[in-house]
């Protein structure tokens, strides 16, 4: 028999957030996000609690932790879409049908309290968290943005009445054995031309992120309204992300287009992959684990891509061929390969742009859907 415990002891919390560190213990393609920041979706004054709640369930079986889950109301995502949907998040489970249904009809009773008419997942908080299930590329090694999980899992899902809402793909990118297309970087430089914009330095990467950081993320906001999950940025959230950038950034890594007046109208950020740093300490900040990541940041054979943004205004002008220019000479001259992270199925400009390095697409994630 499976009894299911909404998450409030200290112990709990503990079990919680340890539990699939457990489960993946020993394979070599999960990469568990930082400790530290899982423990704080606990505190009351999280930085999401603004603008969503939350609630969190272990399964026991016999007194042992065998799986949990988490359920979110995100009342800004359901303003936004015109939604009543209750997000389901940090699934993990042994392989037992029994133990699913358990987990998930725990959500869907909570979502039915809530008044909500779906429960959707996994998605986190925002798209800025762990999302989408692994169902292609699980002989690899995950990035330490997105989540990892067994083959299993999908059948578990399913099996409780849960279809598929949407797909994102991933794309594993070199740059191309018979060089980089110049006709590309043409037309990102006439763009430039035509439009009297530069790309902006950052000799000081700390004191650029917080003088542009703002205009970036308004940007960001922009360039994503529309896209499938998004949320607004808060205030909060947007401190909060300017102080973990500040840890993982390294300005090889970062380009931001000015216009003639100094005004940021595109930006494009990749981060060193630390992936390897955090896997030996379980993603706790051990001394060692420290050194790793400042080593990876300052030296990555890997880059994991994150967002391109771009006003309105230059949109449609020929920007992200600049950007991706300026990307191809980071496989040339700085890193082994990057990976995309998630790119929507049905984004084909995204896909396309992807045909000017060499490659090839490793993974595959789904958000189920189920309509209660």
């Amino acid at each position: 028999m499976v009894e299911i415990r909404e998450v409030k002891t200290k112990k709990e919390r503990k079990q919680f957030v340890e539990f699939p560190l457990n489960l993946y213990k020993g394979n070599e393609y999960f990469v568990p996000p930082l400790y530290g920041d899982e423990m704080k979706i606990f505190s009351p004054n999280y930085v999401y609690y603004e603008q969503a709640e939350a609630v969190y369930f272990n399964a026991y079986r016999d007194g042992v932790i065998v799986g949990r889950i988490s359920g979110i109301l995100q009342h800004a995502a359901n303003k936004k879409w015109k939604q009543k949907q209750v997000r389901f998040t940090r699934f993990d489970a042994i392989d037992d049908q029994e133990v699913a249904d358990a987990l998930l009809g725990a959500v869907e009773a909570w979502a039915i309290d809530k008044g909500m008419e779906e429960v959707v997942g996994p998605l986190g908080f925002s798209d800025l968290e762990r999302e989408g299930l692994l169902i292609e590329g699980f002989d690899q090694m995950n990035t330490f943005e997105e989540q990892y999980n067994y083959p299993y899992y999908q059948r578990l899902i399913e099996n409780c009445g849960y279809g598929k809402d949407v797909d994102w793909v991933e794309h594993q990118l070199r740059a191309p054995k018979e060089g980089f297309n110049p006709k590309y970087r043409r037309i990102g430089e006439m763009m430039l031309k035509k439009y009297n914009l530069h790309f902006g330095h950052a000799r000081n990467t700390r004191r650029f992120i917080d003088k542009y950081a703002n205009d970036m993320f308004n940007i960001w906001d922009e360039t994503y309204e529309k896209i499938y999950g998004t949320v607004p940025f808060t205030d909060k959230l947007k401190k909060s992300m300017i102080s973990q950038f500040k840890l993982i950034i390294n300005r090889k890594f970062l380009r931001v287009l000015f216009d003639e007046n100094g005004k940021v109208v595109a930006f494009g950020v990749a981060f060193p992959s630390i992936s390897d740093a955090v896997r030996p300490s379980g993603g706790r900040l051990t001394l060692p684990c420290i050194v790793r990541i400042l080593k990876a940041v300052r030296h990555p054979k890997v880059v994991d891509l994150a967002v391109i943004g771009v006003t309105d205004e230059y949109k449609n002008k020929g920007l992200p061929a600049s950007m991706l220019a300026e990307l191809g000479d980071v496989l040339v001259n700085d890193v082994e390969h990057a990976e995309t992270n998630l790119n929507l199925e049905h984004n084909i400009p995204i896909q396309n742009a992807w045909k000017y390095f060499d490659a090839v697409q490793n993974k595959r994630r789904r958000c189920f859907l189920k309509r209660l």
